[in-house]
């Protein structure tokens, strides 16, 4: 009896514990599911999150909620090394970009050194740092530093002209705002740790100067002073702006690897462009542009320029060398061309090559803006038309499946062209087919017409003399443009070319007119003509 009592009893506190235990596992389990939560939850956190649940009185001073971490301690520590650090600086400067300087001096100048180069008391403040993220092989580390600089240097440029003329010229009131890379690679086992340094001007956001001839005015030489100041910035361009870097062995070894080398060409092919803002107040703009990847004399393109015409069409190739393909843009600038003056920006806009893909062509419209740092810009100054294709160095061109194949040199725009003129040949071997066919193909295209004179017009005038002036219609898409006008002759002389985007050539219609400009308007003469 008491043998199955304690049974009884042993398999109640048994089945206890288990029901304990299972209800235990459950609580516990469902602890670590709103623990998990609870930290993906703040994973998910953004800095107004944190800042919504805890004031910023209770955080201790050392977090900040920037990209980039502050570098007051730095900045303390380089005040006191910098008289240092100012001599070393300058001896640099001087060995490396003096021979820049005289590599692209302008014409006018036969030659350009320094005479005195001191960078002055006052210390770089860098205002932030950060850290680069990049992939697992890297070996390296790469930081980003903002700096800022409102030096006093004493900087003098002695500069000699063809004609023989020498100035000394002072750079004065330098202020700069950029961001500079610096690279630790490659990582080693010995101290101190990396092979080699590498720096480079990532950003250039702000570059200003005034320059000051030393007992004289720099004004009295026309173009001087704008070209001292354009090889300046051009030195500062070539000599170290990303891509370009310098490479300091802290090590011994073989750092070619860092150095910079082109990773392959990008293909562009400027088509054309619409609706461009008009800069002119008679007529319409005579628009160009300048293409380039990095802004050197030497690497910009410039098309050619198209007169009188808001929806130009080029259909030029460009070809550029890439260093770096994820940090590097193609820029274009179109411009109003004013002859002896100086031209007129009307937009510009930019492609990062990191969108490109390699081996693909990439057909783009962009919209213009007037300036690429201006973030908001609601005004429109129209559209240009491009056509890019990357191709990595070492990598088969002819092996990617669409680079402009099967016509390499056409646009679109142009094998638009010359489908529509196949189409035209082949309805020529069947005058049946032709009728046909010629009701449903359009053939786009560019008609150049130069009007060059007229003779014998009529008299229309009291005084026995006309004004007269061309104008230019077509009839289907209702397109006008009109000639300058000449004064008092009945054998007028006009030479003047007129680029017009044909939306349908097979089916329109130019008719010329040859007006009187008075008060009334009156047609001397008219001409049709089949496009």
């Amino acid at each position: 009896m008491g043998f199955i009592s304690g049974m009884i009893i042993g398999l109640i506190i048994g089945i206890g514990l288990i029901i304990a235990f299972a209800r235990y596992g459950t609580i516990r389990s469902k602890r670590r599911t709103d623990l998990a939560k609870t930290i993906a939850a703040f994973a998910r956190m953004t800095v107004e999150d944190s800042r919504k649940l805890l004031p910023p009185k209770f955080y201790p001073s050392w977090v900040v909620f920037t990209r980039r971490q502050k570098l007051t301690w730095f900045n303390s520590q380089l005040e006191k090394i910098w008289p240092y650090v100012n001599e070393a600086a300058s001896d640099l400067i001087r060995s490396n970009v003096e021979p820049i300087l005289e590599q692209y001096k302008p014409v006018i100048l036969s030659s350009l050194t320094f005479s005195k180069l001191t960078l002055g008391t006052v210390a770089p403040q860098f205002t932030g740092i950060s850290i680069v993220e990049e992939d697992s092989g890297s070996n390296g580390v790469t930081m980003e530093l903002e700096m800022q600089w409102d030096g006093n240097p004493n900087i003098v440029l002695d500069i000699k002209t063809r004609v023989g003329v020498v100035l000394p010229v002072q750079v004065k009131n330098i202020g700069f705002t950029g961001v500079f890379r610096l690279i630790l690679k490659p990582l080693v086992d010995e101290f101190p740790g990396f092979g080699a340094v590498c720096f480079s001007l990532r950003e250039k956001r702000d570059l200003d100067f005034t320059l000051k001839v030393i007992g004289g005015d720099l004004s009295s030489l026309p173009g001087v002073s704008d070209a001292i100041e354009e090889t300046i910035r051009d030195a500062i361009e070539d000599s170290i702006t990303w891509p370009v870097r310098k490479v300091i062995p802290i090590l011994p070894g073989d750092y070619s690897n860092l150095e910079l080398k082109p990773v392959g060409t990008l293909d562009v092919k400027l088509v054309q462009a619409k609706d461009l803002a008009n800069k002119d107040l008679i007529g319409k703009s005579d628009p160009f542009a300048v293409l380039f990847v990095r802004p050197l004399r030497d690497r910009t393109k410039t098309s050619k320029t198209i007169n009188n015409q808001l929806n130009p069409v080029w259909n030029e190739h460009f070809e550029f060398t890439i260093e770096d393909s994820s940090t590097q843009h193609l820029t274009i600038r179109i411009f109003d061309d004013e002859g002896i003056q100086a031209a007129q920006l009307i937009g510009c806009a930019q492609v990062p090559l990191k969108d490109l893909e390699p081996g693909k062509v990439k057909v783009v419209w962009l919209k213009l803006v007037k300036d690429l740092e201006v973030r908001r810009d609601n005004k429109y100054r129209g559209e240009v038309h491009l056509e890019l294709l990357y191709c990595p160095i070492g990598d088969d061109r002819n092996s990617f499946k669409n680079p402009f194949d099967p016509d390499f040199s056409l646009t679109t725009f142009e094998k638009t062209l010359k489908s529509g003129a196949e189409e035209a040949h082949a309805e020529n071997l069947s005058r049946s087919s032709s009728l046909r066919k010629r009701s449903n193909v359009i053939v786009r295209g560019v008609l150049s017409v130069t009007v060059i004179s007229a003779e014998d017009l009529p008299v229309v005038d009291l005084m026995g003399k006309a004004d007269p002036y061309v104008v230019l219609n077509l009839k289907k898409s209702e397109k006008k443009l009109k000639t300058r006008v000449v004064n008092e002759s009945l054998n007028p002389v006009w030479n003047q070319t007129f680029d017009i985007v044909v939306e349908d050539g097979l089916h329109e219609m130019l008719i010329l007119e040859v007006w009187d400009h008075d008060t009334f308007g009156k047609v001397i003469s008219l001409c049709f003509a089949s496009v």
